[in-house]
């Protein structure tokens, strides 16, 4: 790592406008012992970032707090978003828009028939924290986005001053989020002596161009290995370059990537998003018996999941480390896939 430019990246962090959200950071770097004797592995460690502490933790607490102080910065006192009825992202940012005072009106798109009916996991959560919910009947993401535009214009003509996180002028907050923890896993790698080869994660889009970017800059020999919980996303690669270069410039980094900086593999996804894969739920189950860590059973589940095979069939050749993006909540949800063994 390099010492000289991780402090220039604090610093250039430390510009930008930002709220308290996690209650724990940085987060802990564990091993993963028994995990790594039952693998019969390489050594495994891992980045509890299911435990930065807002309502059950997760990655995505981490990019609320630059993207909504740029909320609260332009005037806004509603927020409005979607994703999946089960999303950790919608779960985590109910939570912060309750910690900071935002009216929050969430749009979303079932997966499954029951997530139009049952409020369990991340749904029942939503609620709780206070968001007004609309449960779309298709899940078609491109209906999604005209509800949530319809939304914006509805309640805007109300007076309300809205904000729609994750648009094409703020997306790189989230990256930079991730760069911050780029920089968290270099120094904590330095602290323990560990000479981590690899970092696992899922991720599709900004986690993933953020540690890539902060590893990047410090000169990192760490390569990042993603794992997408979508299908057929052919432009991710080049889509992360971009993502990353957008928050390069934001930052007045000098690093700029390109879509063969990207390691992201999309043959776990399984039967698609949001729904459970066999590898996938033995990863999860494996992992909760060797550890007593939770993990999510559509998402993080099926990244440990690319993980085992790269163990397997010799591509894991070094330590790795996994990083856990949350999602437990979302185990209740999916119960009866979760006991089907």
């Amino acid at each position: 790592m390099n010492a000289t430019k991780a402090e220039i990246l604090d610093t250039a962090i430390a510009k930008l406008p930002r709220v308290q959200l996690a209650s724990v950071r940085p987060t802990p770097l564990e091993p993963m012992q028994r995990l790594t004797a039952h693998l019969k592995s390489p050594a495994l460690h891992i980045k509890r970032d299911d435990l930065t502490g807002l309502a059950f933790g997760g990655n995505k607490t981490r990019m609320f707090e630059f993207s909504l102080a740029d909320a609260l910065a332009t005037g806004a006192d509603t927020i409005v978003s979607g994703a999946a009825v089960q999303s950790n992202y919608c779960r985590q940012l109910a939570a912060a828009c309750a910690k900071l005072g935002l009216e929050l009106h969430l749009i979303l798109r079932p997966v499954r028939d029951i997530d139009k009916t049952e409020s369990q996991g991340n749904n029942l959560l939503q609620h709780l924290l206070g968001a007004h919910i609309t449960v779309l009947e298709e899940g078609k993401h491109i209906i999604q986005t005209g509800a949530i535009q319809a939304k914006v214009d509805e309640l805007t003509a109300q007076g309300k001053k809205v904000y729609w996180p994750r648009r094409e002028s703020t997306i790189d907050l989230d990256v930079i989020a991730y760069v911050e923890v780029g920089v968290e896993i270099a120094r904590q790698c330095q602290a323990q002596h560990l000479a981590a080869n690899y970092l696992y994660l899922a991720a599709l889009d900004t986690t993933q161009a953020g540690v890539a970017l902060g590893l990047a800059y410090l000169e990192s020999p760490i390569k990042v290995r993603g794992f997408c919980p979508l299908p057929n996303i052919d432009d991710r690669h080049q889509d992360m370059a971009n993502l990353a270069n957008q928050a390069a410039r934001r930052l007045g980094l000098d690093t700029e990537l390109s879509a063969t900086d990207f390691d992201n593999d999309d043959t776990f996804v399984g039967a698609g998003y949001g729904l459970p894969s066999p590898e996938g739920l033995n990863a999860l189950r494996t992992l909760a018996r060797t550890e007593g860590i939770l993990l999510d059973p559509v998402y993080t589940s099926k990244a440990l999941a690319g993980l085992f095979a790269h163990v397997v069939d010799g591509r894991l050749d070094g330590e790795a480390i996994f990083l856990h993006t949350g999602g437990s909540p979302a185990l209740f949800a999916y119960a009866q896939d979760v006991l089907a063994e």
